[in-house]
């Protein structure tokens, strides 16, 4: 199967209030871009207008497009998913920034399913803003698996950068309910997806994954808590059964300063400050917040909205820049994993009886 010309990048605008359109139109201001993809953006060009004046940013070419199949490479595609009068209010979190969010993030994922585009990148949204009796979840990562999840897929929210990849055992819940939330098969689950995910999406052939502890010093065995003795420790034993190599639980205060986390391909977290407040304070500006466990690819800068300096011109392009090139890493990585499975060699054995007769057992797949 050739290579296709090229891939289709689906960019959601995120909230309008935010900095969105600033980091899209900054990621996507050289023209060159667009010989590596092709950059479909859900949104409104009058928006990007508004920022772009707003900002005075360097002027990128959006083509209007009515739908995603219709894109034309070469060029920097929108569609505009939002009334021409949606008013926006820069650093201001409300009720119509969130149905623009929504929009733009319903039309993009239903395009996604439809294989209009290949990959999705999303911009930030605030959580409260876009609440409501048609988005009831925490996050991104809740919906997308909702929306998109095949045969009981579960999304595995994986932060990462070239170097360091972080995934979380519970994701938007309150800390007051993450012990009661961590069972010994669910850690094993997630640790089943992070070793997929860290094979076929990052081209790692034998993964190491760290796991924390969720107490300090690792519980103390049993002092200071007991759910590495009762919860983490089984789960471990239990995966390593499985042939996959993860060790720990590790005293998460000292893990990433002691430099431990360089050892790993991959660290899995017990709840969602644990492994990201460490991460970003490393790669705040090359982060990238990926959903893992589906058979689509999403990525997202690892910030939020920064209503503080919405409009301002200050925000940092360099996350949405490192979130499109991953997801068309992660995307690229899947094919050539699944083209070197496709059709595996057949196996045979022979038959002393009839020297002449060997049997095949496997089934011949074809394209």
């Amino acid at each position: 199967m050739s290579e296709p010309q090229k891939i289709k990048v689906g960019i959601t605008h995120g909230d309008i209030n935010g900095i969105g359109y600033e980091v899209i139109l900054k990621a996507l201001e050289d023209s060159r871009i667009t010989e590596l993809f092709t950059p479909v953006v859900y949104g409104s060009a009058k928006v990007a207008g508004f920022y772009r004046k707003a900002m005075n940013l360097p002027g990128v070419n959006l083509v209007q497009i009515p739908d995603a199949a219709s894109a034309r490479h070469g060029e920097v595609n929108i569609i505009n998913v939002i009334d021409e009068d949606t008013r926006v209010e820069p650093g201001q979190p409300t009720e119509t920034a969130g149905k623009a969010a929504f929009a733009a993030l319903e039309r993009a994922t239903a395009d996604l399913k439809d294989g209009k585009i290949d990959v999705l990148v999303t911009a930030p949204i605030n959580k409260h803003s876009i609440h409501s009796d048609t988005f009831s979840f925490p996050g991104h990562t809740e919906y997308l698996e909702s929306s998109l999840g095949q045969d009981g897929e579960k999304a595995l929210m994986i932060l990462c950068n070239d170097d360091t990849r972080v995934a979380l055992a519970t994701v938007h819940i309150p800390v007051s309910q993450v012990s009661e939330s961590l069972t010994t098969d669910g850690i094993v689950l997630k640790l089943e997806a992070f070793d997929r995910s860290l094979k076929r999406d990052f081209n790692i052939s034998s993964p190491r994954i760290a796991v924390l502890a969720l107490n300090p010093h690792a519980g103390d065995n049993g002092l200071i808590g007991n759910e590495e003795n009762e919860i983490i420790i089984p789960a471990i034993k239990a995966t390593q059964e499985k042939k996959i190599l993860c060790f720990g639980p590790y005293s998460a205060d000292g893990f990433f300063g002691n430099g431990s986390h360089r050892r790993f391909d991959g660290v899995l977290a017990m709840y969602h400050d644990q492994g990201l407040a460490p991460f970003k304070l490393m790669s705040m500006d090359s982060g990238v917040n990926f959903t893992a466990g589906l058979q689509y690819v999403r990525t997202s800068p690892d910030h939020g909205t920064a209503f503080d300096i919405a409009a301002k011109g200050e925000a940092d392009a360099s996350s949405m820049r490192e979130a499109i090139y991953k997801a068309i890493d992660i995307f690229r990585n899947r094919r050539t994993y699944d083209r070197a499975r496709r059709n595996p060699l057949r196996k045979q054995f022979y038959d002393k009886k009839h020297e002449d007769v060997t049997i095949d057992l496997s089934k011949e797949e074809t394209e």
